[in-house]
């Protein structure tokens, strides 16, 4: 009961910083959302390329995957892996591939929403 306890404080208190640092950039700066996502997951492409991001999901788990910085690692861990066992197509592939769960899950949610609440255009 307390390591399960712990893991959800280790996620929640890791999460919450990358939530918190996106949230002082877009307030202290003049930085749009849009190009903080783009820096967050290019931070967690260089970081995963870097063998730094895994300690991170090692010890927050949902914590680091679940931001976008774990969507940036997810591609740079799929396109290292893709290039390993398939040679430089793999490496353009590995990524997409790495990924393809997440984005299939996102697009059927965000789909369902859709036809649950009935969104309307903004005017």
């Amino acid at each position: 009961m307390i390591a399960m306890l712990w893991m959800y404080v280790k996620a929640f208190a890791v999460g919450g910083l990358i939530c918190m640092i996106g949230e002082a950039l877009l307030l202290k700066t003049q930085l749009t959302s849009a190009r903080i996502l783009v820096g967050y997951v290019t931070a967690g492409v260089i970081l995963g390329a870097l063998g730094l991001y895994k300690p991170l999901i090692d010890f927050a788990g949902a914590g680091a995957t679940v931001p976008l910085t774990g969507f940036g690692y997810m591609l740079a861990h799929g396109a290292i892996e893709g290039l390993e066992n398939e040679g430089l197509l793999g490496a353009f592939t590995g990524g997409v591939r790495a990924g393809a769960g997440g984005i299939a899950a996102a697009v059927f949610f965000g789909y369902l929403a859709a036809l649950i609440f009935k969104p309307k255009m903004k005017g």
